[in-house]
């Protein structure tokens, strides 16, 4: 019969048999690091690996821009190809750069803005006073003489076309081996601020049908000159060498030596501008008495 004795024989089965079971598992080996005792931390998850993305779908031009496609690509081709021809406007042969193209320098951030700080650079740089400009100059000489009298500082050489500023070390264009210590003469200085020519070698090449007037008129304006002078340069010259940049460059330097470049010839007729010129001498001496 079953009694309280039995259960316990029970249980003392189980419980030798449980030990016999642990004790043929087999013991867990300790881990040994090398180099150091300290475990190394647990690795992280390997990141999964990208999918590749589905292929996109073609895009598919209509039948209008299809046909309009290689038009456009002729078109370019043909606008690159006539950049890449045309010579650059400015270059350097080693002494100063030169502009080849005034219009297209006009254009460009090389050219300086106009003064309109200053009155009479603001007064030249209207649009008005270019057109009336052209009408006397060629165009390339009437751009020239447009900027540097709109331009307090910046300067292009109407003869040579070389891109200064007034103030600057000029390399000679004749001496290649200049003094380094050679003084600037005071009337090249001011003969830059007068028409932009920027050495005398330009200046005797501008007014090279004037050979008498060269000395006199180099550096000064029309009213320090004496009448013979300015004679000599309002008459037809000796004609020597008597080409279209010769005639240019002579009216240039004629043109420069009144304060408003003779346009108000152009506006009033001789008679008038004589007329306009006596006046403003009077008020002028007027001025002068009065103070």
């Amino acid at each position: 019969m079953p009694g309280p004795s039995n259960n316990k024989k029970r249980a003392r089965g189980r419980a030798n048999n449980y030990k016999r079971k642990s004790t043929n598992l087999p013991k867990p080996q300790p881990t040994r690091f090398h180099g150091s005792t300290t475990p190394s931390p647990p690795s992280s998850p390997s990141p999964p690996s990208p999918k590749t993305p589905p292929p996109l779908l073609a895009f598919e031009l209509p039948y209008e821009h299809k046909k309009l496609c290689p038009v456009l690509d002729e078109e370019v081709s043909r606008t690159v190809e006539e950049v890449m021809s045309q010579p650059p406007f400015i270059h350097d042969p080693g002494n100063g750069p030169r502009v080849r193209d005034a219009r297209a320098f006009m254009g460009s951030f090389f050219a300086q803005p106009p003064s309109l700080d200053d009155p009479l650079c603001a007064e030249f740089a209207q649009d008005e006073v270019l057109q009336m400009l052209s009408t006397v100059l060629p165009e390339e000489t009437a751009l020239i003489l447009w900027y540097n009298k709109s331009r307090s500082k910046s300067r292009i050489c109407p003869s040579c076309q070389r891109l200064y500023r007034l103030g600057d070390a000029l390399q000679d264009l004749v001496d290649e081996d200049p003094e380094p210590d050679k003084p600037r003469s005071p009337q090249l200085l001011l003969e830059q601020e007068i028409s932009g020519l920027c050495s005398p070698v330009c200046f005797v090449l501008a007014s090279f049908n004037y050979p008498s007037a060269i000395k006199l008129a180099w550096g000064r304006m029309a009213d320090e000159m004496d009448d013979s002078t300015w004679e000599l340069l309002n008459g037809p010259g000796v004609g020597v060498a008597e080409n279209e940049t010769n005639r240019t460059l002579g009216m240039l330097v004629r043109m420069t030596r009144l304060h408003d470049l003779g346009l108000a010839q152009l506006c009033f007729g001789v008679e008038e501008a004589s007329l306009l010129q006596v006046a403003q001498s009077e008020l002028a001496s007027l001025s002068i008495s009065d103070s």
